[in-house]
């Protein structure tokens, strides 16, 4: 039995060595070696409680890397250690995920688990567009990608803006290139070379006169035109410029009013994406408490919100939503302006962010440990409480001592103008009374004779 534990000790300092030699403590000499690699670092805080959350997840990214074969190293940096470094990449907090790829460096901001982070490393890792050779890779990245970006056609100049584009966009999505004979029948490009992206079981055809950049046009059409939004995909939205219309729903607890609402928006999206697709993007969030501390207020479950992310504007219905026309006439009044704003970015309302976000900092603590709460919280406002108190007792203690004083110093002024008067009668009073005895004593030694008589 003894020697089991002891085999299963070994094993599993075996075990911690090899992960520990996947994942990589880098130091300051890393800025002279990176070059010639591909690195994936997580830059860290050991006082971070988030890297912590993140140090099992980023060792199992080593191992799935390591495992499958990619050219990508993984590493780990104290970022409070190393702090010239951090400024270097670009580092403003933690944990930040960084691929450095040669000279570029790229963020990830995407969900903190394995499969996202090891998604992002392989594809940024590789070629910024990739080559479809054939029918049969195209169907299968067809059904891989829900989002499928695609240049067809010879060398040219949009090719030439489509490489620079892709170099950029490549952390959100991938890029293809292929020959027209990869396309199925049912596809028909108006005319070569042609940039097309694939999604929601059709395609749509980039032109520079109608869509403008084509770094824009990716950008605003790299999601489909209706998700699922949770907090990382609404930070994504937020840059592509365009509004975000939800419909806040509980997938726990679905109803009757929470599936009319969805179907709803799905509707639009698919049925007036014309209309909109330029300035919407259209979704489903469950629950609204990301959605309430966003605007700092409180949405009903169920219900239709739309955002602004630039200016933390939002806008809601005026009365409830019940039919597809209603909707899109909201929709519209947001997009004229003539629908009423809320929220913003303006002084008062950065002021209450402030308060908001420190009163939610303040009750999250107190949820999670509230003994942790009452030491981090209690104990400040203890010792400011005593140095008040210190303050005040100090200073009417002071204002004690000295009315103390003064009615000494009145009393003792009080003493000698008195004793002043008694002094000068003694003065005048003195003499009379010694002539009195002398007299007395005279009388005494004149008249022996007669005291003798008597």
């Amino acid at each position: 039995m003894a020697k089991v534990k002891a085999t299963l000790v070994c094993a599993g300092l075996f075990l911690c060595s090899t992960v520990l030699a996947i994942v990589e403590e880098l130091d300051d000499t890393f800025k002279d070696t990176r070059v010639d690699d591909v690195w994936l670092v997580d830059f860290y805080a050991p006082w971070c409680g988030y890297c912590k959350k993140l140090e099992p997840v980023w060792y199992d990214v080593g191992v799935e890397l390591k495992s499958s074969g990619s050219p990508v190293r993984v590493g780990k940096m104290d970022g409070t250690a190393y702090s010239g470094m951090s400024s270097e990449f670009g580092v403003r907090g933690y944990p930040t995920i960084k691929l450095l790829k040669g000279d570029l460096a790229y963020n990830y901001k995407g969900p903190r688990t394995k499969d996202d982070i090891v998604e992002f490393a392989n594809r940024v890792a590789g070629p910024a567009v990739r080559a479809l050779p054939s029918k049969q890779m195209f169907d299968h990245m067809m059904k891989r990608h829900d989002v499928l970006f695609v240049y067809f056609g010879g060398e040219s100049p949009l090719k030439e803006k489509y490489i620079d584009m892709a170099a950029e966009l490549i952390v959100y999505t991938y890029f293809f290139s292929a020959s027209e004979d990869v396309l199925p029948e049912s596809v028909t490009l108006p005319e070569l070379p042609s940039v097309v992206v694939f999604k929601d079981g059709a395609y749509f055809t980039y032109d520079e006169y109608v869509d403008g950049g084509l770094s824009s046009w990716v950008n605003k059409e790299r999601f489909q035109s209706y998700l699922q939004i949770d907090g990382f995909t609404l930070y994504e939205l937020g840059e592509t410029g365009k509004l975000v219309a939800i419909a806040v729903i509980d997938e726990k607890d679905p109803t009757e009013e929470s599936g009319r609402l969805k179907t709803l928006i799905q509707r639009v999206a698919k049925e007036y994406r014309e209309h909109f697709n330029r300035d919407f993007q259209f979704g489903h969030m469950d629950g609204n408490d990301y959605i309430n501390s966003l605007i700092m207020g409180e949405v009903s479950v169920p219900s239709i919100i739309i955002l602004n992310t630039s200016n933390e504007q939002y806008f809601l219905p005026s009365e409830p939503v019940e039919t597809l026309e209603q909707l899109v006439h909201f929709i519209n009044s947001v997009l004229d302006g003539s629908a009423q704003a809320q929220g913003g970015d303006g002084m008062f309302q950065r002021v209450k962010r402030v308060a908001f976000d420190a009163k939610s900092t303040i009750m999250s603590v107190f949820r999670s440990s509230p003994v942790l709460g009452c030491f981090l919280f209690g104990l400040p406002l203890g010792v400011i409480s005593l140095m008040c108190y210190g303050i005040c007792t100090a200073e009417s203690d002071d204002g004690q001592e000295d009315m103390e004083l003064m009615k000494r110093e009145d009393d003792e002024e009080e003493d000698e103008e008195e004793d002043e008067p008694r002094q000068a009668s003694g003065e005048l009073e003195g003499p009379e009374e010694d002539g009195e005895n002398e007299e007395e004593e005279e009388q005494e030694e004149k008249n022996p004779v007669d005291k003798k008589a008597d």
